[in-house]
């Protein structure tokens, strides 16, 4: 195969992210060294570097290319599958999603759900989900709870796409991290005979175009781009920090009675001030990668200027310049109703008393705060 920047052909895209391969330019999206033409499947050198070491690329989409790549999707006549994440639900939600796809029905998957405690009533999680959704405005055809890394609920993911496809091709939209390419991978194995896999990273961005997957019936799987949304914590860290911010396995809910007058930060990152309320406790979902410090509120500004990104870590002070600065969200929990904070990237809060409370959250600027009914 010739994929020199003379005779260059556009049907040679990488197996991993979609990107159109060249061997001109190591610089530039698609690189593949000439010598590694020879493997099956062939991947450009960003896909093996993520691949294979783990390694982050600084490429990735601008928002423009994604709009018009999106926008596609409603010129067809196909099944859309939109994958959100359950410990970031409000923040991977794909906000003006029925715009962008047009009348195709929507399969919302809901992936992550391994993360939640493991004596969690998955029906409630499923009708707490299906109120949110009708809330937003999202009409869907059906909502499926699944983990595509555990295999958890994967076999209702398969039944819903074919009671719902009827032959058609398959389009999969998501924000970035919520597990796109670990479901598509489950897909391929289960509707393609490909031996190729996509890309899978936890770093944002790794799909670069569509990659079209032949199923075996002869309509297709298209994966689209994730979409940055700068709203979300785990866009704005460093590389590293990325895992502290993202479990990996269920969490332990930490749960803490709180004082009005007292604060918890989580690292430099987030600072919850309860500041007004009756003595109450709070349980906190957030990966346990990450360590919480209590204090008094009227010691927090001394805290944090003493101690951020040393005692209050991550991030390091160096990476802190780098983040937005922190901004106050003021949050009233109503009286008589269980609710939940969410701090997208990072988890959510619930408040477990029914007196209400006042709460100030500090966040990087951006940064999605959201009050809403409790998830458990």
């Amino acid at each position: 195969m010739t994929l020199d920047h003379e005779n260059r052909q556009e049907d040679d895209r990488c197996a991993g992210c979609g990107v159109t391969l060249q061997t001109a330019d190591s610089e530039r999206l698609g690189y593949v060294p000439a010598q590694a033409l020879t493997r099956t499947p062939i991947i450009c050198q960003r896909c093996f570097r993520i691949k294979n070491y783990n390694e982050s690329s600084s490429i990735t989409l601008n928002q423009d290319d994604f709009l018009r790549l999106l926008s596609h999707v409603g010129s067809t006549e196909s099944l859309v599958v939109n994958i959100v994440d359950l410990f970031d639900f409000e923040g991977s939600m794909i906000s003006g999603l029925p715009r962008f796809v047009g009348k195709n029905p929507i399969v919302l998957v809901v992936n992550k759900i391994d993360l939640l405690p493991k004596v969690t009533n998955y029906n409630r999680i499923l009708n707490w989900v299906q109120r949110q959704v009708k809330e937003a405005g999202l009409r869907v055809v059906e909502v499926v709870l699944c983990s595509a890394k555990k295999n958890m609920g994967f076999e209702r993911v398969i039944e819903a796409l074919d009671e719902h496809r009827e032959g058609r091709d398959i389009y999969v939209v998501g924000a970035t991290n919520v597990g796109k390419s670990t479901l598509i991978n489950r897909l391929i194995r289960d509707y393609s005979d490909l031996d190729a896999e996509l890309t899978v990273s936890q770093y944002p961005g790794t799909t670069l175009d569509l990659v079209r997957i032949p199923m075996d019936d002869g309509s297709s799987i298209i994966d689209t781009p994730g979409i940055v949304y700068k709203h979300r914590l785990t866009e704005l860290v460093n590389k590293k920090d990325l895992m502290k911010l993202m479990p990996d396995k269920p969490v332990k809910p930490l749960v803490f009675q709180l004082n009005e007058k007292q604060t918890v930060f989580f690292g430099s990152l987030v600072r919850f001030d309860f500041v007004q309320g009756e003595r109450q406790s709070f349980t906190f979902y957030t990966s346990n990668g990450l360590k919480a410090h209590r204090t008094k509120l009227e010691r927090a500004d001394e805290l944090y200027a003493e101690h951020k990104g040393v005692l209050l870590s991550p991030p390091t002070l160096e990476e802190l310049e780098e983040l937005p600065p922190l901004v106050k969200h003021t949050i009233r929990i109503p009286k008589g109703k269980p609710s939940d904070v969410s701090i997208s990237g990072l988890g959510w809060v619930k408040a477990n008393s029914e007196a209400g409370a006042d709460l100030v959250i500090h966040v990087p600027k951006g940064v999605k705060v959201a009050l809403r009914e409790s998830l458990i």
